[in-house]
């Protein structure tokens, strides 16, 4: 019960800088994959430090990138920074709790198509190797992330609309 109150109290007060958001249940079970065994990809990933430097330049490159800088236009960065920062934490076994919403509601009107979703991920394979990350340790979070796509992404190349 207060672990309840106190997400619905995290939810009414955002952090600063970020826009307030509809309740929702939080749970590590929104990070849309389970963390890694052990911390061998979390120390490839140059822990906290290296994580905050990746989603940094994640985020400015998909900003700044003319395929896919619309869909980022009027979304909280702040948030988007913060939610990214703990996934990738969480998944890769940093030892960090997910407070963010489901990949399927968190982009549900977003109209985010296959082209996108690849851009982005060139965008997130770029940061990664600025970062210095091991072409290994990138496939391994590109493994775990790769599956949300079918949560992420509402219209296909060959399937049409979801």
């Amino acid at each position: 019960m207060i672990a309840f109150l106190m997400a619905a109290l995290l939810q009414i007060a955002p952090s600063p800088g970020e826009e307030p958001v509809a309740p929702y249940v939080q749970s590590d079970a929104n990070a849309g994959a389970t963390p890694f065994g052990d911390r061998t990809t979390w120390q490839a990933f140059h822990e906290e430090a290296g994580v905050a430097r990746i989603v940094d330049g994640l985020v400015t490159r998909n900003v700044a990138d003319p395929r896919i800088s619309d869909i980022f236009k009027g979304q909280d960065l702040v948030r988007l920074r913060r939610t990214l920062k703990e996934q990738f934490c969480y998944i890769l076994a940093g030892g960090c709790h997910y407070s963010g919403r489901d990949m399927r509601s968190a982009h549900a009107d977003m109209g985010v198509q296959d082209a996108d979703m690849a851009a982005l991920v060139e965008n997130l394979q770029a940061a990664m190797r600025e970062e210095g990350v091991n072409f290994a340790a990138q496939n391994r979070l590109l493994a775990k992330l790769a599956p949300m796509r079918r949560d992420v992404v509402k219209i296909r190349s060959s399937q049409g609309i979801r």
